[in-house]
């Protein structure tokens, strides 16, 4: 039997931790088999700064995702996210000793090898070398050099850079949580893979997945993507600003942001008032939904300025990198009410919500198409593209022919013979106790009346 291609991806995330498990079935599409959720309580803005409440939350959401889809997962591919990632753009060239040998997928891997050795800032390590377009020769614009002829190789790539530390950290939750790891992949490229079409790609893109700890930035133009940042504000941040202007706890903030928040302040009415129960026995707090939306938005403007400011520094108002597709907006934030109208007006671009349901198949719930698992969508994506076997199926029936009978019903005909005694005897008492019941009662009801006439009898007689 051929093993299946099952791929498993792990979103370790600031709010949340998601372990997804899928494959791609015959259409190329991806069928979720089982996913599992946990609260994130060791991650702050992208980074692990505990260890060991980590490494359970892992645990929690793996196995929800094994329960729920029966499978055990061997291996994951993890998203890589927080404030000390960083990109540059480097170019790098090659001399071929032969050219009149077609350039192969080796001269390339050579050309990114030598990237890979780029000196870094101390602590720091390349997580992507991504290359943008080739020169051969001379000539530019490049896209794809294999199979052309040529004697100097050259490229720009854009190099994908973090924190050597901070990547341990999630290498050893991961691992000490009992799965291997199978490969490591940027947040806002997974998520692109996921929210984003080819056509959309070409054209030009920005994609911006607001998380709970920060908020990833993927910039794609003719294909390739040229641009990648990561903003350390998301919607945690938001929901301490409620927390601290409204004077309420952290859940009761989460609760108001998610059911009543708006990125808008125009659209809610000064006499609009939701009711905060107090805390032990005090007093409920009146909260205007206005004033709520006037927090919310002040954040929120920030958060995209600055995202805006990333996009800017691409040079998107130069016509030949001009985003033609927009802004597609994506991630937990994403569901804010009236964020996309914001957007728009802030950077001027068409704006749209991004679900990550361009590469799944059509039986996929409702819940996975939220833009909440766009970056765990992503990753799994990323992992049945490698042809992975991550997980394998968890043979819940065991063959009969391996099991020996603890006994066998041929060999106790004493049993049966019980059995059928019982069942005669319980028949009878069945019929007989009819009879008995009807003796007793219309005996009791006999002994009644007579005793009451012979009462009336005396009664008469001493009245004579």
């Amino acid at each position: 039997m051929e093993k299946e291609n099952i791929a498993v991806g792990l979103d370790i995330g600031t709010t949340k931790i998601v372990a997804m498990i899928g494959k791609k079935n015959e259409y190329g599409k991806l069928e979720i088999l089982g996913i599992g959720k946990s609260k994130s309580l060791g991650v702050a803005r992208g980074v692990v700064n505990n260890i060991t409440q980590t490494i359970q939350s892992i645990q929690q959401a793996v196995e929800e995702a094994e329960l729920n889809s029966g499978y055990k997962i061997k291996d994951v591919v993890v998203g890589i996210a927080g404030q000390h990632i960083r990109s540059i753009q480097n170019s790098d060239y090659v001399s071929r000793s032969n050219p009149d040998e077609v350039i192969s997928g080796k001269d390339i891997q050579l050309l990114i090898d030598q990237v890979n050795k780029l000196a870094m800032l101390p602590g720091e390590e390349i997580i992507h070398v991504l290359p943008q377009q080739f020169i051969i020769d001379g000539q530019s614009e490049i896209k794809e050099p294999i199979g052309m002829y040529g004697r100097r190789l050259e490229a720009s790539f854009h190099v994908v850079v973090g924190q050597a530390a901070s990547i341990r950290n999630v290498v050893r939750c991961v691992q000490s949580s009992g799965i291997e790891l199978s490969g490591l992949t940027l947040e806002p490229l997974a998520s692109s893979d996921a929210v984003l079409s080819q056509e959309e790609k070409e054209a030009g893109v920005a994609l911006i997945d607001i998380g709970g700890g920060t908020t990833d930035l993927a910039i794609f133009k003719d294909g390739i993507i040229r641009h990648t940042a990561v903003i350390p504000f998301g919607g945690n941040v938001i929901t301490d600003d409620i927390k601290e202007g409204c004077s309420i706890i952290e859940k009761q903030a989460e609760a108001l942001k998610v059911k009543f928040g708006s990125a808008w302040p125009g659209e809610n009415k000064d006499n609009e008032i939701v009711s905060i129960p107090g805390l032990r026995g005090r007093e409920p707090k009146e909260i205007s939904l206005k004033n709520l939306s006037k927090i919310i938005n002040a954040r929120v403007v920030e958060i995209i300025e600055q995202v805006f400011s990333e996009i800017k520094s691409y040079g998107h108002e130069d016509p030949r990198k001009k985003l033609i597709a927009g802004i597609v907006l994506t991630g937990g934030g994403a569901q804010l009410k009236h964020i996309k109208q914001l957007v728009e007006y802030i950077t001027g671009m068409d704006t749209r919500i991004g679900y990550p349901n361009e590469h799944l198949a059509g039986n996929s719930s409702e819940e996975i198409s939220n833009p909440l698992f766009a970056t765990a969508v992503g990753l799994v994506i990323k992992g049945a593209e490698n042809n992975s076997r991550s997980a394998i199926k968890i043979e819940k029936e065991i063959p009969l022919k391996n099991v020996q009978p603890v006994f066998r019903v041929e060999k106790a005909p004493e049993i049966e013979a019980v059995v059928e005694t019982v069942e005669v005897a319980t028949h009878e008492v069945k019929r007989e106790a009819p009879e008995r019941q009807e003796t007793t009662s219309s005996t009791i009801t006999r002994g009644f009346f007579e005793k009451y006439v012979e009462k009336i009898k005396d009664f008469l007689d001493k009245a004579e």
